[in-house]
């Protein structure tokens, strides 16, 4: 077998024959080679060789190795029969142990299963065998139609719902039965054919009869509870299968006896705990689903932004199609009130559209020729004809619902604990039942009694609580991202990024809006501001300088025309000349005029000026005299202050990084309220910056526009990309901030804050459950005096800390930043 790994720390030829040698010598391996360009180890063996004992020989050589994933795959996988944290846990534990697994997350909220790992090692087939090992049944994940996935749902839910009906119709009566007499000063007049004094085997019978359709309609607790059980991996569904199973059959037994003759077994039915317990469950687990189903809304409704169809022009002539036919290049009509269909370019029209359910910005965009639009965005009141250039599972929506489904299927690292405790969980509780009922058995407590502790302690024992506390929340919270145009890019992002000490900021395109403006003009000659833009405007059409771009779009439309420009050149890193209507006219910077031995004394004071003010300065000489300075910037963007003041009332510290000199720099950050800046950064250098602040101790956040600053972004704890997020800021940020807006990383570290303190509450009150609920259904209770917990109670008591959970939960739905 042959496999590829990444060496770490090569510098040479020595490096690389060094790795090989050592490698060579370990027993089993056939052959070794290094590759130093690329830093990749092949090994060739005719066994399997551990990789622990691999990295220990490179790393006793002074170098470092890691797993080749360049031909990983990764696949997604639903997992059946999954019904509480055991269960995930188990098989997440399963999946951990197989050579060739990179990484497996496996998510109890969602019943999947998100696997990386290298096909030359294990087999997908061989994953899906040791799944089933384990008493679950994996199944493939079609790219599915997502409308269908959530039709498929709905059904499930409504067939979960008709179940119930049924547990509810036939237990009720049963509860009545048994226990109505129980209600003080209540007379419950029971049918004389089986009245329990006179007819104690039909009041058995009839008991038997009901609750035989109740334990039918919740077979799945004891189809799976019990496959579970025999493979030694019992869970939730085995805690409920082993206490109800008990005690019916006990009841059915002493059902026996009585029709024997017996007749004092009649005071040994408990077909109401195995009936109205099973019943009980079956609700917690329905409105479980209802609410697990709720925290996907996020995606249904992005879901729901997309059309079913698009009015295409072909020919000249409206043609309705499906969106799936829909090719890149056809021209798409878009009416006013609609959807658009895909992504695309405006070709012609103009309107206003509400990009909100995207990006989170309430206030529509307006759309003209060449503008791009989104799909699932809404168009307002005007007509658009707009080219495709992105279709299917490239557009802009299918990433954003993708990047979401991804992040909501990603565990954060404070799941580790529950999922710990879940796996030993329920044996510990079965170990503890037993023990229950053996030591009020040596206390002389008839069977009855004993029997109701064994039921009570395995049925409020569940651990689903604590196996929803940390999916749900991320759920909720990544969906509520989502909604306010932040895509977090799983649970340990969403963690992570409330633990930040320092916010990096990069200034342009971040800070600043990333595009030059002209903000102020000074004349020097007899020429007015306007004319000297104007002349300016005119040279600077055969530049594409971002400089010259600020000069023509800031130059007045109307007034004095020029002739075209002769002679035109431009001369690099300094500026261009041209000669119009016989003026020979320079623009440039300082170096260019004075190299063309022209004058600036005069501008000295106000060049010095403006430059403090954090400006570039343009010079402009017709014929050898100065005639005007021209000052541009990238201008701050309005929010930045607020939004800088904002991450500072959090507690956070703000730097911002820049390429530019101090001088101008500090005049930025002045503007934006930033005390702390680091300037003369280069590019590659940005990632230094943020890992020196880390090796400060500090937790750093970097936020930049995600294509120069990707290093850092990668390099950083949390990196978020701020804009629209080219392919480049999806890859390398943590978070992907939808639209221009610097307010919105206070938002996504507050969020964060929020969704780690549900997080915590979730997992508090699923412990308290289970800590004090035990106990006091092993008869701590009872020890001192006090009344015996009925299973029917722990039933109910179960259910109702699963539910409090997700619905605790679902309040990030209406998180809000408090103030902006």
């Amino acid at each position: 077998m042959e496999k590829t790994y990444k060496v770490i720390g090569m510098t040479c030829a020595a490096c690389s024959a060094r790795v090989q040698k050592v490698v060579s010598r370990i027993d089993g391996v056939a052959s070794a080679a290094v590759n130093l360009t690329t830093e990749k180890l092949t090994v060739v063996s005719d066994q399997e060789i551990n990789f622990d004992k691999l990295l220990a020989v490179v790393e006793d050589a002074g170098y470092g190795l890691e797993k080749d994933k360049s031909m990983q795959k990764k696949v997604d996988l639903d997992i059946e029969g999954m019904t509480c944290a055991a269960c995930s846990s188990r098989v997440q534990k399963t999946l951990d142990k197989l050579d060739g697994v990179y990484s497996a997350s496996v998510n109890l909220t969602t019943n999947r299963a998100s696997i990386e790992f290298d096909p030359a090692s294990v087999r997908l087939s061989e994953i899906k065998a040791a799944i089933e090992q384990t008493g679950y049944t994996p199944k493939d994940i079609v790219v599915e139609n997502r409308d269908e996935d959530m039709v498929r749902k709905q059904k499930e839910l409504t067939r979960s719902r008709n179940r119930l009906i049924v547990a509810i119709l036939f237990a009720a009566p049963i509860l009545y039965l048994a226990m109505g007499h129980m209600i003080p000063g209540l007379d419950v007049p029971v049918p004389a054919f089986m009245s329990p004094h006179d007819q104690p085997f039909m009041f058995g019978l009839v008991q038997l009869i009901l609750t035989l359709p109740v334990l039918l309609a919740g077979n799945r607790f004891y189809r799976h509870g019990i496959k579970t059980l025999v493979k030694l991996a019992p869970n939730m569904d085995s805690l409920v299968a082993i206490g109800t199973g008990s005690a019916f059959l006990y009841s059915t037994y002493a059902v026996i006896q009585v029709y024997l003759g017996m007749t004092e077994m009649a005071m040994s039915y408990y077909f109401e705990s195995a009936a109205v317990v099973v019943t009980l469950v079956m609700v917690g687990k329905h409105l479980e689903a209802v609410s697990k189903n709720r925290t996907s809304d996020a995606i249904r409704k992005l879901v729901n932004l997309r059309p079913k169809t698009a009015v295409i022009l072909k020919d000249g002539k409206e043609l309705e199609i499906a969106l799936d036919e829909v090719v890149i290049g056809d021209l798409v009509l878009v009416r006013p009130g609609t959807s658009i269909p895909v992504d695309g370019v405006v070709v012609e029209g103009r309107s206003s559209v509400d990009e909100s359910m995207l990006t989170g910005e309430s206030l529509p965009v307006e759309k003209s020729q060449d503008s791009e639009v989104t799909g699932g965005s809404i168009n307002g009141e005007g007509l658009l004809t707009c080219r495709v250039t992105r279709i299917g599972e490239d557009t802009t929506l299918s990433r954003i619902i993708r990047l979401v489904e991804d992040a909501q299927g990603r565990k954060a690292p404070i799941a580790r604990l529950a999922d710990t405790i879940s796996l030993y969980f329920v044996p510990v509780v079965i170990g503890i039942a037993i023990l229950a009922a053996a030591a009020w058995a040596l206390a002389g407590r008839d069977f009855n009694f004993i029997l109701t502790v064994f039921v009570s302690v395995l049925v409020i024992a569940c651990p689903c609580a604590l196996g929803l506390a940390t999916p749900t929340a991320i759920m909720v919270g990544t969906g509520r991202g989502a909604s306010l145009g932040i895509l977090i890019k799983g649970g340990e992002a969403l963690e992570t990024a409330h633990k930040i000490q320092t916010v990096v900021l990069d200034k342009t395109g971040t800070v600043t809006q990333g595009q030059p403006v002209l903000v102020s003009t000074i004349v020097y000659g007899q020429r007015t501001e306007a004319e000297a833009l104007r002349l300016a405007a005119v040279v600077e059409q055969g530049s594409e300088h971002p400089l010259a771009s600020a000069v023509i779009k800031a130059a007045p439309a109307d007034g004095e025309i020029y002739s075209r420009p002769q002679d035109l050149s431009a001369v690099p890193g300094r500026g261009i000349q041209a000669t119009v209507d016989g003026i020979k006219v320079l623009i440039g910077n300082e170096a260019l005029l004075a190299e063309a031995g022209i004058d600036l004394t005069q501008t000295k004071t106000d060049a010095q000026k403006l430059s403090g003010a954090g400006r570039t300065l343009l010079y402009m000489a017709e014929d050898n005299r100065l005639s005007a300075v021209m000052a541009v910037a990238d201008q701050v963007r309005p929010t930045s202050r607020s939004a800088v003041r904002q991450l500072e009332d959090m507690g956070l510290e703000v730097v911002m990084l820049t390429g530019d000199n101090l001088p101008t720099a500090q005049a930025i950050a002045g503007e934006a309220g930033i005390s702390q800046v680091l300037a003369n950064v280069l590019p590659q250098d940005k990632a230094g910056e943020v890992k020196r602040l880390q090796r400060d101790g500090k937790i750093v956040a970097m936020v930049g526009d995600g294509i120069n600053d990707a290093p850092a972004l990668v390099q950083a704890d949390v990196g978020l990309a701020i804009g629209s997020g080219t392919d480049i800021a999806v890859e390398s940020a943590d978070i992907v901030l939808m639209h221009e807006d610097l307010n919105d990383v206070a938002t996504a570290i507050a969020l964060s804050r929020a969704t780690i303190r549900n997080i915590r509450q979730n997992l508090f009150w699923a412990f308290f459950y289970n800590t004090a609920g035990i106990p006091i259904a092993a008869g701590l209770l009872a020890a001192f005096g006090g009344p015996l917990l009925s299973p029917v109670f722990a039933g109910a008591a179960m259910a109702l800390s699963s539910v409090s959970v997700v619905s605790n939960a679902l309040r990030l739905k209406r998180f809000r930043m408090k103030s902006r």
